[in-house]
């Protein structure tokens, strides 16, 4: 069989990433070498090709795609197959129902491609991939080339508020973005390209990390990926063994940590990358120690882009990819803030963060713009605590957590933890070892597991859902929201020009919400009972709800609760338990 390699068509000297120029699918590769392997099976990029030309006419007419896919084989090819085809991926972070239900909102989305046909897409039809053998006298598969300005996904994040938001990329900036990290990480491994590295991740492919140092790393940078999400650190390992040697290991420092912890003997690894949350040295150094390569971070945000890197085992400093530059600059309130701007960055993007600028590439991260939190006329980041609380030795994870309410004029900061061999005493000793006396909490919780996104994130609002949800066998008030699907099926019946939620759907909502709270659901039983509701507004399509559980005090074993749209009460009333809880 005759090798041949990819090389780019139109392209133009004076601007090789203008939205005029055609850029190829695959980095100039050798077609008959792995890009990826399933279940330690080699796929060749030949196998690749050949699987999104048979692909591509299976998509239904229109668009966006709604890419599901948990495989990362099956999600190259849908999202080569919609290049392809002209049509942009919608990359959600999850694939819950009201996650989708949303994404109307963001992008009105015209189906959806899966690889499981257990997967349910409520509203959206289904496309299913699976792999087919050749067909005799197959032609040679085409050599795509896709325009730079396309609009080739739109990267939507939960956030702290849950609303998914969508984040759009071009194929011209995704190219340069991956272009820039390629030369970095080959610097850092000695060499010249990635070919023949093999990258195993633990992130979902639909995040930014996820797709950009997984997927689009091998499509664009030379590389191969293993197909599978390992979590357990079991099977982690059993993915690293299945891949050859030069191979790299993709994750983020909870999923290392955990990884760590585990005890088990992991395959050697060439490179670690590690991304979304700043990582210790110590833990960066066990982990260079435990598998042998080299562990860089990755700096960035889905707007901008993966823009800098590390290796905290050799010093603090990040070091931006490129021709990237950042200075800093005050907003209209006065507020400073680091702008990220030049090489594949399509406009000057601020980020969430506090940083302290070396130059105009180099800078140090201090913590997160929306983390910083006052005691007692002090200030610090919850970042920079929970730093401090997750480097104490039998922690295995932890978070620090700034309740509302005020004791004698200060707030109190709650470290809630996983530390099943420490009680509260020796974690607050450790605390006061580490960190000034005012941030040191007054109460440690000590929990089964937090409620992390598939990246290891621990979103803001979760976090809160979650300590309230842990406090309530106090009396702690417990806050849930909840939306409201535009196309939830009631709103046919109620009424026709006037669609309302019925009031019965509403308390349905109120009574999932206490039993999404242990404490709470043990306290008014199995079959309650309704003594009082009050219905004050109409809830309507699209409405976000916030539904407060108030906890009776003293022998009552009550629960009452407020549904509230907006600054608007839409019901009120009360559960006690009912006659055999």
């Amino acid at each position: 069989m005759v090798r041949r390699r990819i090389t780019p068509r139109g392209t133009d000297s004076a601007n090789p990433l203008s939205p005029e120029t055609f850029l190829p699918l695959l980095a100039d590769r050798d077609l008959d070498q792995p890009l990826a392997w399933r279940a330690g099976t080699p796929v060749s990029a030949r196998e690749f090709l050949a699987d999104v030309a048979r692909f591509a006419p299976e998509l239904l007419p229109g668009g966006p795609v709604v890419n599901l896919c948990s495989d990362r084989y099956a999600f190259a090819v849908g999202l080569a197959a919609a290049l392809v085809r002209g049509e942009a991926s919608l990359l959600p972070p999850d694939a819950r129902a009201d996650t989708l239900a949303r994404l109307h909102e963001a992008g009105d989305p015209a189906y959806a491609v899966i690889d499981d046909p257990q997967i349910e897409t409520p509203g959206l039809p289904q496309v299913l991939f699976e792999r087919r053998p050749p067909l005799a006298g197959e032609p040679e598969p085409p050599l795509p080339s896709i325009a730079a300005g396309m609009h080739a996904v739109s990267l939507l994040t939960s956030g702290s508020t849950g609303a998914p938001q969508p984040h759009a990329k071009t194929w011209g900036t995704l190219v340069g973005d991956v272009r820039a990290a390629v030369d970095r990480l080959a610097a850092w491994l000695g060499r010249p390209t990635l070919a023949g590295l093999t990258l195993v991740a633990t992130v979902p492919v639909q995040h930014s990390y996820g797709i950009e140092s997984s997927v689009l790393l091998a499509l664009l940078g030379g590389a191969a990926f293993d197909s599978g999400r390992p979590f357990f650190p079991a099977d982690v390992a059993q993915a690293l063994a299945s891949v050859p040697q030069p191979r790299a290991l993709v994750t983020t420092p909870f999923h290392l940590k955990t990884l760590l912890l585990s005890g088990i003997a992991l395959p050697p690894v060439d490179l670690i990358l590690s991304a979304t949350a700043p990582l210790s040295p110590q833990l960066a150094a066990q982990a260079e120690q435990a598998m042998g390569g080299a562990l860089i971070e990755i700096y960035g945000s889905t707007e901008s882009g993966q823009v800098a890197t590390r290796r905290p085992t050799q010093g603090e400093v990040w070091e931006t990819f490129g021709e990237i530059r950042v200075h800093a600059e005050h907003d209209a309130g006065g507020a400073e803030r680091f702008v990220f701007s030049g090489d594949f960055i399509p406009e000057p993007t601020p980020m969430a963060d506090i940083l302290e600028l070396v130059d105009d590439r180099r800078f140090r991260l201090l913590g997160r713009a929306n983390d910083l939190i006052h005691v007692a006329g002090r200030r610090s980041s919850l970042g920079y605590l929970n730093h401090h609380l997750n480097s104490i030795p039998g922690v295995e994870d932890g978070a620090f957590w700034l309740p509302d309410d005020v004791a004698d004029g200060v707030v109190r900061p709650v470290a809630f933890v996983v530390a099943p061999t420490l009680d509260a005493h020796a974690i607050i000793a450790a605390l006061r070892e580490r960190v000034e006396a005012v941030f040191v909490p007054r109460r440690v919780v000590h929990v089964g597991a937090f409620p992390r996104e598939g990246t290891g994130k621990l979103t803001a609002r979760s976090l809160r859902e979650f300590a309230l949800a842990q406090l309530a066998s106090d009396g702690t008030p417990v806050q849930v929201t909840r939306e409201v699907p535009i196309d939830h099926p009631a709103f046919a019946g109620h009424f026709p020009g006037q669609p309302l939620l019925p009031g019965a759907l509403l308390l349905s909502e109120v009574l999932e919400a206490v039993r999404g709270v242990p404490a709470l659901s043990a306290r008014i039983g199995d079959q309650p009972t309704l003594t009082a509701a009050k219905f004050l507004a109409p809830v309507r399509p699209g409405s976000s709800l916030l539904i407060d559980l108030l906890p009776e005090s003293g022998a009552s074993r009550g629960l009452k609760f407020e549904v509230r749209c907006g600054d608007v009460v839409a019901v009120s009333g009360r559960w006690v338990p009912g006659a055999g809880s």
